[in-house]
């Protein structure tokens, strides 16, 4: 029979994974960008081959997104907002984790509150990201139809452009107003 176990992080809680967080950038400054992906990837790996509860799991794999981000050519996600996705994964980079992950069942639970955080925090990347694959998706079905088209090459270049810009856009809007994507308060930054 499952059990549901609902908490509340309050305003402490938030600033005390916000120190964490920072903590985690500072430390990453001094590391390359391959040892921070690298580092995310091996946490989703060791995670894999562990007994971790489902709701570990559901928040976890959500790092692969932002691993794919930077690792996926097409997107050629850079600059600003390519380290704004690595100062997000900095905390998983990070050798000492607050709760040690060889802890059974809860090992990674602050590994998913951190994700749970960052995913909030990089809603629109992430937003963006996806449209990006759906619409890459949906070129790739098309192509070949009409000889008059774009070379795909052109096609992903202006829609990633449109995106990444759209993605900016949405970030300075939320920041400016103290709200996330969706009009409300947001209640936890990491910037």
């Amino acid at each position: 029979m499952p059990l549901k176990v609902s908490f509340e992080l309050s305003d402490r809680d938030l600033r005390y994974f916000r120190k964490k967080m920072r903590e985690a950038r500072a430390g990453a400054k001094a590391r390359e960008e391959s040892e921070i992906i690298e580092s995310t990837a091996s946490l989703l790996e060791e995670m894999r081959g562990k007994n971790a509860p489902d709701f570990v799991r559901e928040r976890i794999s959500k790092l692969e997104v932002m691993v794919e981000m930077l690792d996926d050519r097409e997107w050629n996600l850079s600059g600003p907002d390519r380290t704004h996705v690595l100062n997000a994964m900095a905390y998983f980079a990070e050798a000492e984790d607050l709760i040690p992950d060889a802890i059974p069942a809860i090992g990674f639970l602050d590994d998913a509150i951190m994700v749970e955080l960052v995913v909030k925090e990089l809603e629109n990347e992430i937003d963006a990201y996806h449209d990006f694959c759906d619409f890459r998706t949906l070129q790739e079905k098309v192509r070949g139809k009409r000889e008059d088209e774009i070379t795909r090459e052109e096609w992903l270049k202006g829609k990633r452009s449109q995106l990444h810009s759209r993605m900016r856009r949405r970030r300075r809007t939320r920041r400016s107003r103290g709200r996330g994507p969706a009009g409300k308060p947001t209640p936890f930054s990491l910037w």
